[in-house]
């Protein structure tokens, strides 16, 4: 058997090479062109769905609240207040009928209480933050003003989902926090200062009382363990603190005087553009605290303090509260706050009473004080 090999002439090959690697980069380059296209008319669907929805969310809410306002103005300019259930009863009715189980007479009952709520002012600042109509549901369970705008507030700028401003409400965060302690018309001064400027203040963001409930401690623990947990579970823990904590650091070393101090947790947060260093206690708060951490921050305001950011600010845990204390130092400008935690989930009407104390307590230093002055 004969064998016949070919010569491959050298120029025919590159010439194939070439129309090869010309043909590879056009399909490539039609590819590339594919893949582009799509991206941008998936960018174009996004962003108009997202701009709808702001637009449906938006017109639901204003037509549930004209509702409202019309059944209220008919309600009280016609002095029919004793036959309101029948008339907003006989209306459903209607209104099923014409448009749907949507319009049912619970539905109604909201659209009037949020008329009853919210002004035309505050409705429409509702729609410009792009909070929901469940948003707004949850809102008007709270009669107090400004403990309603308060959580008007942080849900724009947390971006809170319903479910999230729901535990919110129930954990008493408000009353949790040293805003809530301030004379109404500081109060008001706070909330438009947010609303205007997006500016926190540390009355915003420090509470009295934490619930670390989710690190899942016994009943007998060492500070050691507590730390260890809470690393363990850092999201959950940020959660409670507020979302613009960053985590920085644990067990963080700091030398003076030749002597070696050790920081429990370190943080940085965003909103307040501080350090904030917080130390972990077993029992009640001591004067000795105080003076431990107000040698680190004026350690770290020395040396870990960068450009544009605040002087660093210290947040003391106790697991047990003594009221009196706490009070002071929330109430007082001072760069240490001081906050009892709770490992179990205390009696929500035992945690009421404790708060609503608090506050009288503290208001009634701050009368105090402005009376002697």
């Amino acid at each position: 058997m004969k064998l016949s090999i070919r010569l491959i002439n050298l120029d025919d090959f590159g010439a194939w090479i070439f129309a090869l690697s010309s043909y590879s980069q056009k399909i490539m380059s039609n590819k590339l062109e594919e893949i582009k296209l799509y991206n941008d008319i998936s960018s174009i669907i996004d962003e108009t769905r997202v701009r709808l929805a702001v637009n449906i969310n938006s017109e639901i809410i204003m037509l549930n609240w004209q509702v409202g306002k019309r059944i209220k103005e008919d309600v009280l300019y016609n002095q029919r207040a004793q036959y309101g259930k029948e008339i907003l009863k006989n209306l459903s009715i209607k209104l099923v009928s014409q448009f749907g189980k949507g319009w049912g007479l619970q539905k109604l009952q909201h659209c009037v209480r949020s008329a009853y709520t919210f002004s035309e002012e505050e409705i429409k600042y509702a729609v410009r933050t792009q909070l929901t109509w469940t948003h707004l549901r949850s809102l008007m369970s709270i009669d107090d003003h400004l403990k309603r705008a308060f959580y008007i507030e942080m849900t724009r700028l947390e971006r809170w989902d319903t479910r999230t401003l729901d535990e919110k409400i129930d954990a008493m965060l408000y009353e949790r926090t040293a805003l809530s302690r301030k004379p109404e018309e500081l109060i008001k001064q706070n909330l438009q200062q947010v609303k205007t400027n997006n500016i926190l203040t540390p009355d915003f963001v420090f509470r009295s009382s934490y619930f670390l409930d989710t690190l899942g401690l016994s009943d007998s623990f060492s500070e050691k363990t507590l730390e260890n947990a809470i690393l363990q579970n850092l999201q959950t823990f940020i959660s409670e603190l507020g979302t613009d904590f960053a985590f920085l650091d644990r067990q963080k070393r700091i030398t003076v005087d030749f002597t070696d101090y050790y920081i429990d947790l370190l943080f940085y947060h965003r909103g307040l553009r501080r350090l904030v260093v917080i130390e972990l206690k077993l029992g009640k708060f001591k004067p000795e605290h105080e003076g431990q951490m107000l040698l680190y921050l004026r350690y770290l305001d020395k040396n870990d303090r960068r450009e544009n950011e605040e002087s660093p600010i210290g947040l003391i845990l106790c697991s047990e509260g003594n009221t009196e204390h706490i009070e002071y130092l929330m109430l007082e400008d001072s760069p240490i706050k001081v906050a009892q935690y709770y490992t179990q989930l205390p009696d929500k009407q035992v945690l009421h009473e404790k708060l609503q104390k608090a506050i009288a307590i503290a208001r009634e230093q701050i009368d105090r004080k402005e009376d002697s002055e």
